[in-house]
């Protein structure tokens, strides 16, 4: 693992409930209900497409 990683400050982030919903899809559909998986996916699309 990235040292550089553990160094990070803690973010908190507020989603709507459709953004829930969307994570709970992805995370059944793409990831066997791994939701943490599918944060990390979905931050990753939105932060990309900003």
């Amino acid at each position: 693992m990235n040292g550089d990683l553990l160094d990070m400050e803690e973010v908190t982030v507020e989603l709507t409930e459709s953004e829930l919903e969307e994570i709970d899809r992805k995370a059944f559909r793409d990831h066997r209900d791994n939701r943490a998986a599918a944060i990390r996916e979905l931050l990753d699309e939105w932060l990309e497409s900003e």
